[in-house]
């Protein structure tokens, strides 16, 4: 990993050997034109990680570099980004300051070319790579809609990216399933991260760290739909892997599920209108739950909770559930996806179907060790063209996405009984997963 992030650095420092002048064009476009200085932290680090990985950085190194730029950034004079502010028309509400985007992430990618060119001149060893371990991939797929609304984010170095040095390792991993359109699923893929690993509670109540970030991330957007006059919503589903502890924080029907030695194991009951509980709180609030095609909140939409979709609130609530399961070593895979999957396949199906999408022959003529040596997104793609060819049989499946990771391969050594990470097969299934060595399933 050393030499691969001294090429990459080597590149980059090629591409960017001085600072972008002002009034230049940015490499990659910030997802806003105006942001807030709380909206700030996560929009630069979606910039910066989405400039890095386009040129081939290695994830620990991307993580690294963009936490240090941030802290260089959030230690600047922001004021000469400031947008003059706006009259409001009710003068009781709180002025919020908004920065000019472009330029202030201008000034963010001059702090992450710096950082680059001091790594590059005075090389620094890199710590272990989460990603080795923790090891996924992604499969999306918009069917017959016409724009993908959905978005997903995989982030092995979690504690990397924020500066977290407890010592506990974490991995975070979230898919938001959008509707009405992207603005919603976009602000919570961009943010919910970054809310979450300020939480106090992070480690020690790691529920209630989830339900806060969820219901602030939703705070937050609200802000920025009144400013923009946005009408989206988004439902979401996010893991934590936190040492051996695995915590999902759910809101609406987006749905995670974990595969134990071959079974499947149920982590959550996702929030739909129809679910007698959720039917309840609805009309103790004064709303209604009607059939039109398929249950609705008061006639309009088809989820009960989610970020956004200020419209129906409180009757689409954003208050996210939590649950959380140890982790022994003899997990398979997580697997987390839009509500549209499992409209099309049970969750007590998928391990067959991966299994059986894993002992189809491969394009090599030879088996064995030759086979188990195709590279990931090769066994990655045959398993997700499986499950993806199991959905499309469907006609309730309009939307297929998934986001999946491996569970950390625990055993214990004997030296001192010390935790290691066992080594993963990659495979697929429509988003990547990768399995552990165990059981029936292939090996490395």
């Amino acid at each position: 990993m050393e030499e691969e992030a001294r090429c990459f650095l080597g590149r980059f420092v090629d591409e960017f050997p001085a600072a972008l002048e002002e009034g230049s064009p940015l490499p990659v476009s910030p997802l806003s034109c105006k942001v807030s200085l709380e909206e700030l932290y996560g929009e630069s680090l979606e910039l910066g990680l989405r400039l890095l990985a386009l040129r081939g950085a290695p994830p620990v190194l991307s993580a690294l570099l963009c936490q240090a730029a941030l802290s260089q950034l959030l230690q600047s004079d922001l004021s000469p980004f400031h947008c003059p502010q706006e009259a409001e028309a009710n003068q009781e509400e709180q002025i919020v300051v908004l920065l000019h985007s472009e330029a202030v992430q201008r000034h963010f990618l001059n702090k992450l070319i710096d950082e680059a060119l001091a790594w590059q001149q005075n090389f620094i060893k890199l710590p272990s790579s989460p990603s080795r371990f923790l090891q996924s991939s992604v499969h999306a797929i918009k069917n017959t809609r016409r724009k993908m609304e959905d978005k997903h984010l995989a982030l092995a170095e979690f504690n990397q990216l924020f500066g977290i040095q407890d010592g506990v390792e974490r991995a975070y991993y979230a898919v938001f399933d959008g509707h009405g359109g992207v603005d919603a699923a976009t602000y919570a893929a961009t943010h919910l991260h970054v809310v979450l690993s300020k939480q106090e509670t992070l480690q020690g109540d790691t529920a209630t760290a989830f339900k806060t970030a969820f219901k602030h991330t939703d705070d937050m957007f609200r802000g920025k739909a009144k400013r923009e006059r946005l009408r989206s919503g988004t439902t979401g589903v996010a893991a934590l892997i936190q040492g051996q502890e695995l915590t999902v924080a759910w809101l609406g029907d987006s749905q995670a599920m974990l595969v134990r030695e071959g079974q499947a194991v149920t982590l959550m009951e996702p929030h739909k209108p129809e679910r007698e509980d959720e039917k309840q709180r609805i009309e103790d609030l004064g709303g209604c739950i009607t059939f039109m095609g398929c249950w609705r909140v008061n006639g309009t939409y088809a989820v009960s909770r989610a970020i956004g979709d200020f419209d129906q609130k409180p009757y689409v609530s954003g208050d996210a559930d939590c649950s959380t399961t140890q982790l022994f070593g003899d997990e398979d895979y997580l697997l987390l996806a839009c509500d549209g999957f499992f409209d099309a396949v049970k969750p007590s199906a998928v391990p067959d179907l991966v299994l059986d999408a894993l002992q189809q022959p491969g394009n090599s003529e030879e088996g064995g060790e030759t086979q188990l040596k195709q590279s990931k997104e090769i066994i990655g793609r045959r398993v997700a063209q499986h499950l993806s060819s199991c959905c499309l049989k469907t006609p309730l499946q309009e939307l297929h996405k998934l986001l999946r990771t491996p569970l950390p391969k625990i055993h214990h050594s004997s030296e001192g009984g010390r935790d290691h990470f066992a080594k993963l097969l990659p495979v697929s299934v429509y988003l990547s997963l990768f399995f552990p060595g165990a059981g029936t399933h292939p090996t490395d």
